[in-house]
């Protein structure tokens, strides 16, 4: 039986949970100790939950939840990922990551967005020009943002 079909353990759903609350609080651009204070617990507690150290009960994750802008069931859901599990391992950490995500989701400008997505783009493939701008438009226009 592949792992897709197989039940997980209590644990493994713990860790699965907590995993899925440090992503979205980070991702809220909250610390731990601000989620922890929002809840009336410590962030030790915050800890041990992301942790899978501490189970969290369905009360306190629908708490949770409130606070962190998604239903309950979201933190149980793998297809409702804000990320793969392999790119934020590699970048979550990241504090200048987060910092950029941050100030990303905080741009209202559609366009600006995905100007920015372009450009990143472009400069992660290491060439700079290839498709750095949507629908064929000039480098012209970003000197205009």
């Amino acid at each position: 039986m592949d792992k897709e079909n197989s039940f997980l353990t209590a644990s493994e759903v713990d860790r699965l949970v907590g995993d899925r609350i440090r992503r979205r609080r980070i991702l809220m651009g909250l610390t731990q100790d601000q989620l922890g204070e929002a809840l009336g617990i410590s962030y030790q507690q915050i800890q041990k939950y992301e942790t899978g150290a501490n189970r969290v009960s369905a009360g306190r994750l629908y708490l949770i939840g409130q606070c962190l802008d998604v239903s309950p069931g979201w933190f149980f859901d793998p297809a409702k990922s804000d990320a793969s599990s392999g790119d934020f391992d590699e970048l979550g950490s990241s504090r200048l990551l987060m910092e950029f995500v941050r100030s990303f989701a905080r741009i209202d400008d559609e366009r600006v967005k995905s100007l920015l997505v372009s450009l990143v783009k472009a400069m992660a493939d290491g060439e700079p020009g290839s498709e750095a701008v949507p629908n064929g438009e000039s480098h012209a226009n970003e000197s205009r943002l």
